[in-house]
């Protein structure tokens, strides 16, 4: 058995009245189903599903930052760095604070963090050879500057 890709995440959120906006007005996901009033079904456009977020209420507790779970999600937003600038330019147009901006050499990427605090990271590729040719180049992250 070999997995081939990762079909789709599954996140727990406090409020889909907050998460939903986010992940469909500002990162530009498409809604595709809801469930019982507790899940919402995006997807990026190739596949049924890509994401899917689980309502737990507003009283569920955050993760603590030393806790065991994910780290970020990540979406490729385009292919140039343009594109990277337009992304940046699209969050803060709908207040979405920065975090930070990494050069990993296969990727470039910006970070911010979703209504509960998940981080994100929302990335163009380098040319795919750099990390065929030298697989540990994915290892890479060093400074960003748009």
């Amino acid at each position: 058995m070999r997995a081939r890709k990762l079909g789709h995440a599954v996140l727990k959120v406090r409020s889909l009245d907050a998460s939903v906006p986010f992940y469909r007005d500002v990162l530009g996901l498409t809604e595709v189903a809801r469930h019982g009033g507790r899940m919402v079904f995006f997807s990026c456009g190739d596949n049924h599903h890509d994401l899917a977020l689980l309502e737990l209420g507003a009283q569920a507790p955050l993760p603590e930052d030393r806790e065991v779970g994910l780290y970020h999600l990540a979406f490729k937003v385009g292919d140039t760095l343009d594109e990277l600038r337009a992304c940046r330019d699209h969050l803060a147009a709908h207040g979405v604070e920065l975090d930070g901006q990494s050069d990993h050499r296969v990727s470039q990427s910006l970070y911010c963090h979703d209504p509960d605090g998940i981080m994100i990271e929302l990335y163009v590729d380098a040319d795919p050879a750099l990390w065929r040719d030298d697989p540990g180049a994915v290892a890479h992250i060093g400074a960003l500057k748009l």
